[in-house]
């Protein structure tokens, strides 16, 4: 089973949220025994700023069994009709990008994506099976 993580649940851990950390640590660890953990590009410029360096993010991500693989363009062109579709809903603009590049890297790079959701991938990604860390 491949699992695409988003950001959150990585910087649930990295910043030791008292919220979310421990339910993030086992929601990860169970993934990685089920199989491949991925990140994408996003997923790496939003953890960036936690780590000291590159070299130092470059390590927590051979540590932590997380591979990075990069976007497509099917999957850049299924983020941007997602968007579209939640722009034409009454959607904001702006720093939700992101997370629809995520979620459609997912959806076509992996079987499943690790992500705190707030609606919006169940929503616009209902093909996308999600597994919460808050809902375990």
């Amino acid at each position: 089973m491949i699992s695409a993580v988003d950001s959150s649940v990585i910087l649930d851990i990295l910043v030791d949220n008292p919220a979310y950390a421990d339910a993030s640590l086992k929601t990860l660890r169970k993934a990685s025994c089920e199989g491949q953990l991925i990140v994408c590009e996003c997923v790496l410029a939003e953890i960036r700023p936690a780590f000291d360096s590159a070299e130092s993010l470059s390590q927590f991500l051979t540590d932590w069994q997380l591979d990075f693989v990069p976007s497509s363009q099917e999957s850049a062109m299924n983020a941007g009709e997602n968007f579209s579709r939640y722009l034409e809903r009454g959607g904001k603009g702006g720093r939700v990008v992101p997370d629809f590049l995520i979620a459609a890297h997912a959806l076509l790079h992996a079987e499943r994506l690790i992500a705190r959701d707030r609606g919006y991938l169940r929503d616009y990604f209902a093909d996308l099976p999600v597994v919460d860390p808050t809902e375990s």
